[in-house]
């Protein structure tokens, strides 16, 4: 038989969350809570409780990119402008550890313009040498070391993919998205679902640099047509266009687009309510994102 609040916990699933208004529990110290006895299982559904206690302190961009570099030239150019205008506008940059593709190319910018990067890689890919280039399966190192100004660089080795995403959210402001492969579709689309379901509230912008995200934005679009994805919740992720001339994508100013678009954002209000700061031994969390 199950007992005490995993108990509550199992019967609340079963029947459903109470609707009625109840009185809010009374303080207790960050992270903890005194006892499961009279513990309000409606909480995840209690607006008040859905945002996170303290929101970081950081400028820091969240990047996601390949590690390939792709067809065209545009790709590199545009995460070396990216880079250059990370440090321009006194943010740094969390990104995934790697020295290929544009991800190396973004992070080399950043350190050569002088700015601070955190890369952060799971212990098996850095095991193996670094991540792969997926267009030619060739590993390189989780991080380049050699580039000027590598003192400036700081990484942070995990145990997971999940970790690794977590990890970055948390050191990151917001999130910034170039082109890439599953990986860089699969980080896009899951700091999106954080935000619909109020696990942060944090800005999503997507590079679509020579129309590479047409495809996902129209994938979300269909999503509304549906009846899968809320109409306001397309405005949970910009993206910033360039020329109507696709050669000219190859010399557009990508990174001053991507800082203009971090600095006009305006926030999408959650559209799923519940409490990320619960754990299911009673206690809490102040970041949600440990919930992810």
């Amino acid at each position: 038989m199950t007992h005490g609040y995993l108990g509550t916990l199992s019967s609340w699933f079963q029947q459903g969350p109470t609707r009625e208004r109840t009185k809010p529990r009374s303080a207790h110290p960050t992270g903890t809570t005194s006892s499961n006895a009279g513990l309000n299982i409606s909480a995840p559904f209690n607006v008040t409780m859905t945002f996170q206690k303290t929101e970081p302190e950081t400028r820091a961009v969240a990047v996601f990119c390949g590690s390939s570099t792709g067809n065209s030239p545009a790709f590199k150019n545009a995460a070396e402008s990216l880079g250059k205008a990370i440090v321009e506008a006194n943010r740094s940059l969390v990104y995934g550890g790697g020295s290929a593709g544009i991800m190396g190319a973004v992070s080399n910018a950043v350190i050569e313009a002088g700015g601070s990067v955190t890369g952060v890689a799971p212990i098996a890919m850095v095991a193996a040498g670094g991540e792969v280039d997926q267009s030619k399966g060739v590993h390189k190192p989780h991080i380049q070391l050699k580039a000027k100004g590598s003192d400036k660089v700081e990484t942070i080795v995990v145990n997971s993919m999940h970790e690794r995403k977590a990890e970055m959210a948390k050191r990151s402001c917001a999130f910034i998205a170039l082109p890439g492969g599953y990986g860089t579709f699969e980080e896009v689309l899951e700091v999106i679902c954080w935000s619909q379901v109020g696990i942060h509230s944090k800005p999503v912008i997507v590079l679509n640099i020579r129309n590479f995200y047409n495809p996902l934005r129209e994938l979300i679009r269909n999503g509304i047509r549906e009846g899968y994805i809320l109409e306001k919740n397309e405005r949970l992720v910009h993206f910033v266009e360039g020329p109507a001339d696709l050669d000219e994508h190859e010399m557009f100013d990508w990174g001053k687009a991507a800082m203009d678009a971090l600095d006009r954002w305006e926030g999408v209000a959650s559209s799923h309510f519940y409490n990320w700061h619960l754990r299911k031994d009673g206690k809490t969390e102040d970041d949600a994102l440990g919930a992810a």
